[in-house]
């Protein structure tokens, strides 16, 4: 089996904690190049993995050793990098969320399509054991017909996670496009199509900037979904969640309600409408507390769609499709109306 050569791009938190550890624990790759406009963070992981070390992603493209890339940089320079990454004949594993428009979802779309190379978007929350299990028990019809649910996705804000704490870009508008929906937002939107099988048709939302003094970008959000087949749902995004990371998702149904990673010992409990419970204890979220950092199967999925020629769990479409709906809440907040997906 051929190793690959990866260069990552972007060296900030999000490589440091999940790409790079998970690249370097993946016996089919080398990491050969690390890219940084802090010419220090590249250098220092350049120096730890024997790699190059470049502060331009143009020069790294042009090393045709690297095989694929992961684009882990500001949220406005997702599409840009990513396009230009594929363009140069590089699989990709970009950083959700994907792009800052539907537009720039298509062109990176087209580009993997022209270039025949992988695209792939780092959203984990499909992955996590609980919720792969709880699909296959919604899909199993064990639960009959889903009528609503509720998930939620918040924490204290990014300035504790974020290389720049809280001179982040996370808080920057012009960089981050959007604020905790794209940071958390867009995570549970892929979820949820995830767990119920279906798109989302329409959205309302509030989002609000109340919770950080020094943003330029939305920190609280509530969204209102409704799916094809009628079920209906709340979705919440914060950064302003100060006692501690809230994770959960909550789906009720005709035979009984699932609470997903809503208990700190049972990440999967049945409450079934006859009385009965079933408690399943499947392995903690991954999170960006400290010590709670555990493997996304993001980086190994990427590389195995890769050397099997296979199509990425979350291609470039499926991005796009949870992308949509975090660009319909924020629409719908500037219009104040319910906007259809």
């Amino acid at each position: 089996m051929s190793i690959l050569k990866i260069g990552v791009i972007g060296c900030g938190s999000i490589a440091r904690h999940r790409h790079i550890p998970e690249y370097a624990a993946n016996e089919n790759v080398e990491i050969a190049a690390f890219c940084d406009i802090v010419e220090e963070r590249a250098q220092e992981y350049a120096k730890q993995y024997n790699a190059i070390a470049y502060t331009s992603y143009e020069e790294l493209l042009a090393n045709e050793d690297i095989d694929a890339v992961s684009v882990c940089t500001p949220n406005s320079l997702h599409a840009p990098i990513s396009i230009a990454a594929l363009q140069a004949g590089k699989h990709v594993l970009c950083e959700k969320p994907m792009a800052t428009s539907r537009e720039e979802a298509d062109a990176m779309i087209q580009a993997a399509e022209a270039s025949g190379k992988k695209l792939m978007i780092a959203h984990n929350q499909r992955f996590v054991a609980s919720h792969v299990k709880a699909r296959s028990i919604i899909e199993s019809g064990t639960l009959g017909k889903i009528y609503s649910f509720r998930t939620a996705f918040g924490h204290g804000g990014p300035e504790n996670w974020s290389a720049d704490g809280t001179d982040s870009w996370f808080f920057k508008k012009e960089l981050a496009f959007i604020g905790a929906m794209g940071d958390l937002g867009v995570h549970k939107t892929d979820l949820m199509r995830y767990l119920i099988g279906e798109e989302f048709v329409e959205a309302a939302a509030f989002v609000e900037g109340s919770a950080k003094a020094n943003s330029t970008v939305d920190d609280n959000a509530v969204c209102i979904l409704k799916s094809e087949s009628g079920i209906i749902g709340t979705l919440a995004a914060s950064w302003a969640y100060n006692g501690g990371e809230d994770n959960s998702t909550v789906i009720y149904a005709e035979n009984g309600i699932l609470r997903l990673e809503d208990d700190p010992d049972y990440s999967l409990i049945i409450q079934y409408k006859n009385g009965s419970s079933e408690r399943h204890s499947l392995g903690a979220i991954q999170s960006n507390e400290e010590g709670k950092q555990s493997d996304s199967r993001v980086v190994e999925y990427f590389v195995h769609s890769i050397l099997e020629n296979k199509t990425p769990p979350v291609c470039g479409q499926e991005g796009k499709k949870s992308l949509q709906v975090i660009l319909a809440a924020l629409e719908s907040n500037e219009t104040k109306q319910i906007v259809r997906i």
